[in-house]
């Protein structure tokens, strides 16, 4: 059993991690099914850069003093561009087995 902060997180067991490699930064989805919280791993890449996306625009609005490169935050598109290389990695890694 685990408790939820004041912050309203909870704390994922380390044995729970280390099963489903969960490391920082990795993506879940949180969606509430037959009152019951599901948490899933986001495996599809696109939809992760898709999201990351959403999250680099609501971020670069709200922020005045961030210098953008196009329409992001130079931080955010290297953060992001090495997800996609990941994704890639992991892509060829599943075609090679």
């Amino acid at each position: 059993m685990v408790k939820v902060d004041s912050e309203g997180r909870i704390t994922i067991p380390k044995e729970l991690r280390e099963c489903l490699g969960l490391v920082p930064g990795t993506t879940v989805e949180i969606r509430l099914e037959d009152d019951k919280m599901v948490i899933e791993l986001e495996d599809d890449p696109e939809r992760i850069l898709e999201r990351m996306d959403e999250l680099i625009e609501e971020v670069a609005n709200n922020r005045q003093d961030t210098k953008a490169f196009g329409k992001h935050d130079p931080l955010l598109m290297d953060f992001r561009e090495k997800i996609r290389e990941q994704a890639q990695k992991s892509d060829s890694e599943e075609e090679n087995k």
